[in-house]
């Protein structure tokens, strides 16, 4: 079965704005890609804003076309995909209660064997879909970013935006020598982050390296480490420069450009991937709407790797 399309041929400015202008769905069964929204920053150690990220990506998402212009790939007509809307919080003000609710919004959904593709929020909300994917064996990451997001705690919580992969690990949800933390940057106040990835495992390409060695090898680098097996991809627009996505909460200068990223993503093609998250949209620090505009392009690269993971296409 395919994705009903018929929202993409009206003029982009009507219509609800779901995410690329897919179906709304409320029934996991009936899709083979989910994407949800989950607006909360209740775990950000410095700007707020990322709580309206999915709003914005949905909006900026009308610009989508179907059609891929280097694979002609078109995901709509490979799986079903459908919009299931934000996770509802019952406890946004407690941070663990939050994440609760993400991990069980998520649950029906990876129980019934779908992938999915997230737009956060804050970096935090990417363990509690860890907890909800409860992988068979501990999941390989492409981890593209300007911070290793493996500090132990920040003034009281273990689980911050600055924590999720850390945790991850300890939970044996994450395998770190199957995890690649790509364009990882900035001055920090203690090196428990650099030290904790490096010391687990993980292959850590800062941006100097990431200069140094061209997308190209970095692809073939992470096709090293993550393998064959498992996978989840984590994208946080703080990865790219602030020139190219000011709208974030905590920009590192010297990043990723846009042109790299999507070049990254499209490399990555053929992995194993269970699911995908694009997170640390701020809209509020971006008035121009251009990281919204970057973020629904992520996805939509995020999209194709997914659906041509669902249907066999070879690499």
């Amino acid at each position: 079965m395919t994705t009903d399309t018929s929202m993409l041929e009206m003029p982009r400015y009507s219509g609800i704005p779901t995410f690329m202008r897919v179906p709304q769905a409320t029934d996991p069964r009936e899709l083979d890609i989910a994407i949800v929204g989950v607006p909360f920053d209740g775990g950000v150690t410095a700007r707020p804003g990322a709580r309206f990220g999915p709003r914005e990506i949905r909006n900026m998402s009308s610009m989508t076309r179907a059609i891929h212009h280097v694979t002609r790939f078109n995901p709509f007509k490979a799986c079903r995909v459908g919009d299931m809307g934000d996770v509802p919080f019952t406890d946004v003000f407690h941070l663990e209660n939050a994440h609760a609710d993400i991990r069980r919004f998520f649950e029906p959904i990876f129980a019934a064997g779908k992938k999915t593709l997230v737009a956060g929020g804050d970096h935090s909300i990417t363990f509690p879909i860890f907890q909800a994917l409860v992988p068979r064996v501990p999941l390989g990451m492409v981890h593209i970013d300007a911070h290793t997001d493996t500090w132990d705690h920040f003034v009281g919580s273990k689980f911050s935006h600055g924590s999720p992969f850390r945790r991850a690990v300890e939970a044996g949800l994450l395998d770190p020598r199957r995890t690649v933390q790509i364009g990882i940057r900035g001055a920090q106040n203690s090196d428990e982050g650099w030290r904790y990835s490096l010391e687990s495992g993980m292959r850590v390409i800062f941006i100097e390296e990431f200069d140094a060695m061209g997308v190209a090898e970095v692809v073939r680098e992470a096709w090293r480490i993550v393998g064959d097996g498992p996978a989840y991809l984590s994208v946080d627009v703080d990865g790219l420069d602030p020139v190219y996505a000011p709208g974030t909460g905590t920009p590192e200068v010297g990043g990723i450009s846009s042109r790299e990223a999507l070049a990254l993503l499209r490399g990555l093609d053929g992995m194993n991937l269970c699911g995908a998250d694009v997170v640390e949209v701020a809209p509020p620090y971006d008035p121009s709407g251009n990281t919204a505009l970057l973020a629904a392009t992520l996805m939509y690269e995020c999209l194709c790797l997914l659906a041509r993971s669902y249907a066999g296409v070879p690499r």
